[in-house]
Parts: C-alpha cells; structure tokens; sequence
C-alpha cells in the first residue's frame, strides 16, 4: 500500500474525503458503468477507449460512494484500490494502464485501442461483487490510518 500517496490526496481540496454514505448513489454510478460499458462499439475508435475507463472508474466509484468516501482526483480514486482487500496489483495496473490509453485518446488524440474489453467486462463484474459484500466501517477505517 502507498500509504504516503493517499496521506497527500487527504490534504488536497478534491482528493479524498470521508463524506455520508450513499446506497443510492453508489447504485446509480453502477448503473452507469453498465450502460457505458452497453455503449462500446468494439469499432476500434478512440470512443471505446475512453468509455472503457470511464466505465471502470465508475463502477469503483461505486464501491467508494458505498462507503462514504468522495474524491475527485482520478489518481487518488485509483490509489483507493490499494486498500481494498479484493483488488490486486493487477487491478491496479489495469485501471492505471486505462486511465493512461484513455488521456492518450482524449488529449493528445493518439489512436488507442481497446484491446481487452473482457478484462473491462471483468472489472466492472469484480466491483459490483465488492460492492455487495463491503465491510464499510473496515474500509473507512483503513482511510484514517496513519
């Protein structure tokens, strides 16, 4: 775990922040990055890249407005994932290849293509799974140690 990394998103104005906990928005970022993952063309665009990453960070948003944890930096969001019992170092490299292909695509228009759609489909899978069994008091309590 980083810990140092998520000490610094605790301090900045958007990073992490433990907030009240929303089953009812943590329902609906699942949602939708179900229907963003629906939207994927497999046409090889750019498109497909960047709803790709924006289906897996909203499914692990979920995970996060679950429990009561906002943020706003993409990168603090994805460093949550090494506190998450479930997730792995291979997870974690998954999102963070994403995040990078997607900026790639979205700002520097650089052609990027999805290449592992079923890995996207298993992520998504993986953070309902982690959704529904969340020890939330374990996962808030592992937020404020130091």
């Amino acid at each position: 775990m980083t810990r140092s990394k998520i000490d610094w998103c605790l301090k900045q104005k958007k990073g992490i922040e433990l907030v009240e906990e929303n089953e009812n928005l943590s329902e609906k970022y699942f949602s939708e990055a179900q229907e963003t993952l629906q939207q994927i063309s497999g046409t090889g665009s750019k498109w497909d890249v960047i709803m790709a990453y924006y289906a897996c960070y909203n499914a692990l948003y979920s995970i996060l407005m679950k429990a009561g944890i906002k943020s706003e930096i993409h990168d603090c969001t994805i460093e949550l994932m090494t506190i998450i019992d479930e997730f792995n170092g291979n997870d974690y490299s998954f999102m963070s290849n994403l995040k990078y292909k997607r900026i790639r695509a979205q700002y520097y228009l650089e052609k990027q293509e999805l290449d592992n759609l079923p890995e996207v489909k298993k992520f998504v899978v993986k953070c309902h799974a982690i959704v529904e069994a969340l020890d939330i008091i374990q996962l808030r309590k592992k937020i404020n140690e130091k």
